[in-house]
């Protein structure tokens, strides 16, 4: 089923997600929804805080993507990414490695809304799969940002917080508009409730 994906504004955006702490009929419906929803929007990754739930859980898939490459490393070997898609992290801990890099990200909670974010080139990840499995590796090119970009939705940290001041104040008339359209949405629905 296919989600509404929440838009910035709305408060659950910036709520920590909290711990899954066993992997239930209930969360598998929910990744599988989200898949459906990530999909349908042509993202590259979703944080269940945008379709509404504060847990620890985000999805990627980074297949098809050809301008943007990713690298991923299983027990210290190159894998293939495409082999290793899509992805499930639920509770998820990345530790970041690499140099830090600059490029475009865009957010399913930000339509139309794109600016420069630094991140780390290559991350560490730890994480349990959709079986509750735990699973470790590294990435690096897009998959390592998509990874950071999600992990952060986790801790309610959203991707204009690591922009710089410069790129965050070119998008802020737009990323402004958004917040008082949703705002504005949210007030209307509690008031017909």
């Amino acid at each position: 089923m296919i989600l509404p994906v929440v838009k910035f504004g709305h408060p659950i955006l910036r709520q920590k997600g909290a711990r899954i702490e066993a992997v239930t009929p209930e969360i598998r419906r929910l990744i599988a929804d989200m898949f459906e929803t990530m999909y349908d929007a042509h993202g590259v990754g979703l944080a269940a805080q945008q379709v509404g739930r504060a847990l620890q859980l985000a999805i990627v898939d980074v297949r098809g993507v050809k301008d943007r490459p990713s690298q991923l490393w299983l027990d210290g070997q190159e894998a293939s990414v495409e082999a290793f898609m899509p992805l499930v992290l639920l509770n998820p801990a990345v530790t970041p490695g690499g140099p830090r890099v600059r490029a475009a990200e865009g957010c399913l909670s930000f339509p139309e809304i794109f600016g420069d974010v630094e991140r780390q080139a290559e991350v560490g990840i730890t994480a349990q799969n959709e079986r509750g499995e735990e699973f470790h590796f590294k990435a690096g090119g897009l998959l390592a940002r998509a990874i950071q970009h999600e992990f952060d939705h986790l801790q309610g940290i959203l991707f204009i917080d690591r922009m710089d001041s410069i790129t965050r104040g070119e998008v802020r008339p737009d990323v402004d508009e958004l917040q008082h359209k949703t705002k504005t949405e949210l007030a209307a629905a509690a008031k017909n409730k």
